[in-house]
């Protein structure tokens, strides 16, 4: 069943498709969001950094970044904003307005969701985490001739969680999480090659084929996003996800956390190529 809320953001991102100059930029984006945009970015501001963020307790900073550097390829660290700042080097809105939704969590619960001001949860005591995206290698994907079937359905990427143990630390544990793109089998040694460059956005496949390998047992049912798009033939292709912090979030049952909601990702200043590894 559709929430009223749910039913808001398709409406917004049936009204973005229609004007995609209106999210050609950062900048752009983030204003949309402050003026009431409420849906996925996925296609937005082409050629421009898209980044999960968490936002987390500052006695828990060691922890994240020690969790990041232990499991690089679902947590591509790209900046942490520190004492409660609001933006970046990187990010240089509002970091508690300028996203389309957020979570809010409490002791491994989600307490508050599609929340589009984190304002009145915010204090200065935050450390806030920005991690690489997949959304930022797709139109590399496009222009090599790899269709990106969600892409062109306006809808959100699928995601999955699944039973790939992440390496812990003392205070975090937790599953990783996949996003899914379909292609023919011709065409995942070329997205591999592609998205091998882009390892500060998850880099290259981790999985190919067989959901069940990694404990998705029904392709269909997702965990977050849309459901997935599989033409005849063709083959699912699984990304390490940056909704994997979350998930460690929530296994370790954090006092208190704030995250995007996934798919509604942070626009960074920041050039997508600026992140390519040749």
């Amino acid at each position: 069943m559709t929430t009223n809320m749910e039913s808001i953001f398709l409406e917004n991102e049936h009204k973005a498709a229609l004007e995609p100059e209106k999210y050609a930029t950062p900048e752009l984006v983030q204003l949309a969001c402050r003026n009431g945009y409420k849906g996925s970015t996925t296609g937005f501001a082409p050629g421009f950094v898209q980044a999960n963020i968490i936002s987390v307790p500052k006695e828990y900073t060691k922890d994240v970044l020690l969790f990041a550097q232990r499991n690089p390829k679902p947590c591509p660290l790209i900046e942490l904003i520190e004492d409660g700042n609001v933006s970046g080097k990187y990010f240089k809105g509002d970091i508690r307005t300028d996203l389309p939704g957020y979570r809010i969590y409490k002791n491994g619960e989600v307490v508050e969701d599609y929340v589009d001001d984190v304002t009145p949860y915010w204090n200065g005591e935050l450390s806030t985490f920005l991690f690489g995206c997949s959304f930022s290698f797709e139109s590399y994907l496009m222009k090599v001739g790899i269709k990106m079937h969600h892409i062109d359905a306006g809808k959100n990427v699928p995601m999955y969680r699944t039973n790939i143990e992440c390496e812990p630390t003392e205070k975090l544990k937790g599953h990783m999480v996949v996003s899914l793109r379909a292609m023919p089998s011709g065409q995942i040694a070329l997205a591999s090659d592609v998205t091998s460059h882009f390892v500060r956005t998850h880099g290259s496949p981790i999985h190919v084929s067989n959901p069940a390998e990694i404990g998705i047992t029904d392709i269909n049912k997702v965990d977050f996003g849309d459901a997935p798009i599989i033409p005849e033939g063709e083959i699912p292709v699984f990304w390490a996800c940056g909704v994997t912090p979350q998930i460690a979030i929530l296994e370790s049952k954090v006092p208190f956390a704030i995250s995007h909601y996934p798919g509604m990702m942070a626009l960074l200043d920041m050039k997508d190529e600026d992140l390519m590894n040749w």
